[in-house]
């Protein structure tokens, strides 16, 4: 394995002994997780988890139900989650999906080839690379990795990629320097969001206090 290679297995392990196991993706079914995956697009996961509870409580966290939900009372209840109206599109689009491809059994996408899945959740109108990959990973199980800009922030940091890195080659970057294991590419992905959330802010760097300052170039 490459040196670069060995700091990313040191770093995961790092993060892992210090933090302790995440838990994520906070979930109950597939399709709650792939709703939530898309709800926190631009938004912290406390909106999220308000927005969810309110399709809950109107029992409501159904992709039938909610295919045929008026467009406006679904954007009412997801109001928490912010972008609200557009949110509200992006799950409609997703539904439709559904509907057309498993006619609403979502567990059936189990089945798909990981890649052939990707490619279709990708053509859905407002699912990009990282939320598509959040599904994969956290509902369906699929071994991919899903990086971010936290990411970014805390690799490019550390000398393993450069700060203008594209999602895709970040992602083979990681998933050719780690076990191909699904819990360990769902426990690195927490742990890289808990580390930048905690120490590796955007502005206010903590170094002193990050376990992983001793890998910095």
């Amino acid at each position: 394995m490459s040196k670069k290679g060995n700091i990313l297995i040191n770093i995961y392990t790092t993060l892992f002994n210090h933090l302790g196991p995440s838990h994520w993706w906070p979930g109950d079914t597939i399709f709650e997780i792939c709703v939530g995956a898309i709800l926190t697009q631009n938004t912290n996961w406390s909106n999220v988890e308000k927005a969810i509870l309110n399709l809950k409580i109107n029992n409501l966290l159904d992709p039938e139900k909610l295919f045929f939900l008026d467009n406006e009372k679904l954007a009412k209840l997801i109001t928490p989650a912010g972008y609200y109206r557009i949110k509200s599109k992006r799950l409609k689009n997703f539904l439709m999906f559904l509907k057309k491809e498993v006619n609403f059994q979502i567990e059936r996408l189990k089945d798909q080839n990981t890649y052939t899945l990707r490619e279709k959740l990708l053509s859905i109108n407002g699912i990009g690379p990282e939320t598509a990959d959040s599904m994969l990973l956290y509902a369906f199980d699929k071994p991919i990795f899903v990086v971010d800009a936290y990411t970014v922030r805390i690799f490019s940091r550390h000398g393993l990629v450069e700060e203008n890195i594209s999602y895709s080659e970040l992602q083979k970057f990681c998933m050719k320097n780690l076990p191909q294991d699904i819990e360990i590419y769902k426990e690195f992905h927490a742990l890289i969001v808990r580390a930048a959330k905690l120490w590796c802010k955007k502005k206010k760097v903590q170094c002193t206090f990050c376990p992983l300052s001793k890998y910095i170039n």
